[in-house]
Order: structure tokens, then sequence, then C-alpha cells
């Protein structure tokens, strides 16, 4: 059974925690998220050097649930410098100005690095027609990857977002989508079985990076489970 790929979101303070931290993990995912944000001392050089597996860099703002409080320019310049270094992805916001994210997209057009375009509601899940514009938008863009995250409060929140993924597949335009909260850890769960991109776990529950997270061994155990299911 194809599934999309698994992502751990990690927010150690240097590249050489991120590099031990990682390492109990590294069967058990396919893509690092480096959450340059959550980092004491931010390095994307040394993390390139140190970290085998695809990496995909994040300086997440705190207007969009991040730790970064640097003016947008200054916050755009260590991704612009993982495109130079030809990091497997880096994720910037869709609510962003629309210039910067240009500035970002222009950037990856002669690298290998693929640019996700990010949006979150860290208190609610939209309506469908507003979820569709979003992602409509998202391709518009230019971007490789979209990430529709909403907050689930009950099941049709996650049937709501969940039915994004046949939107995207018609579109022929890669989606990660699910829900944060309780109520849609399901779909963190289901969105990799049914056309989603890439989900994200944690590196344990206590270092979930968002509401809901499983850990990377926990998640692992589902997916096997699922998968040997007679």
């Amino acid at each position: 059974m194809n599934a999309g790929k698994i992502c751990v979101a990690v927010g150690s303070d240097d590249a050489e925690s991120l590099a031990q931290d990682v390492k109990p993990v590294t069967s058990l995912v396919d893509v690092v998220e480096v959450r340059l944000d959550w980092m004491k001392q931010p390095d994307v050089d040394r993390c390139c050097r140190l970290l085998q597996l695809p990496l995909l860099f994040t300086n997440r703002p705190t207007w969009e649930g991040g730790a970064c409080d640097d003016g947008e320019g200054e916050r755009l310049k260590p991704l612009l410098e993982a495109v130079g270094l030809q990091s497997a992805y880096v994720d910037f916001e869709f609510r962003a100005e629309q210039q910067l994210r240009a500035e970002l997209l222009a950037a990856t057009v002669d690298s290998k690095t693929r640019l996700i375009l990010s949006w979150h509601d860290f208190e609610d899940t939209p309506s469908q027609d507003e979820l569709t514009d979003i992602l409509v938008q998202m391709q518009a863009s230019g971007a490789d990857v979209g990430k529709i995250i909403t907050t689930a409060h009950e099941p049709a929140d996650v049937l709501r977002v969940l039915s994004l993924q046949e939107k995207a597949y018609t579109m022929g335009f890669p989606l990660s989508t699910f829900c944060m909260g309780e109520s849609g850890r399901i779909s963190r769960f289901a969105t990799l079985y049914l056309g989603g991109y890439m989900t994200y776990v944690a590196l344990s529950e206590k270092q979930a990076t968002a509401p809901g997270q499983f850990s990377a061994y926990h998640f692992n155990k589902l997916c096997s489970l699922f998968s040997h299911v007679d």
C-alpha cells in the first residue's frame, strides 16, 4: 500500500543536539523538519552537514503559532540559505507577504528544494468553500506542495479537511492536510493512506510541536499494525 511521507518535527537547541535527538527515530521517518524558530542557535549549514535524512526547514513566525519574532525579511534569510544548500524542502506561510513568497519561490527554480506553502488554523476548521479556496490559491501561487492544517472539535471537521485530498488529487497538487487537537488525531494517521503527501510526528509526546501529534515510535507501531491486518 502506497502511503505518504512521515516527517518528524524537531526543535532542538542547536545542530549538534538536533542530530543526537533524531538518531533514535531515523529508521522510522522519511523527513526531518528543522524548526529553526525553536532553536537557540539556528545553523542551517551545520544541520545540513550533520543530518543524513532529507531536511525540511521551517522558521515559523509568532503570528502563525511559531516562536520567531524577527522581521519578515530576517525570518526569510535562513530559508533562502537552505534553498542555496539544496535542502529537500522549505516551509513558508500562505499568509506571508506575497513578495516574500515570490522571492522564496524564485530561489527554488534552480534548486532541488521544494517549497511547501502552509496554512494553519489553531482555533477552528473553516467551511468547505473557504478551505477549497485556500487550496486553489496555493496551487496557483506556484508552490510545489500545499499544507492545510486546522483544529477539529468534532468528526465533521475531520471529514471536511480530509475531503480536500480528493480535490487536490484531481488538481494534481500534492497536499498535506489533517487536523490538530484530540478530535483530529485520527486524521494525522488517516491522511497517510488517503493520498496525503506528508504527515508530522514528534520525537516523543512531550516534545510535540503541535496539539495531538503522535510520537514517531507510536506512529510507526500504528503503521505496522495497519499494514499487517489480514
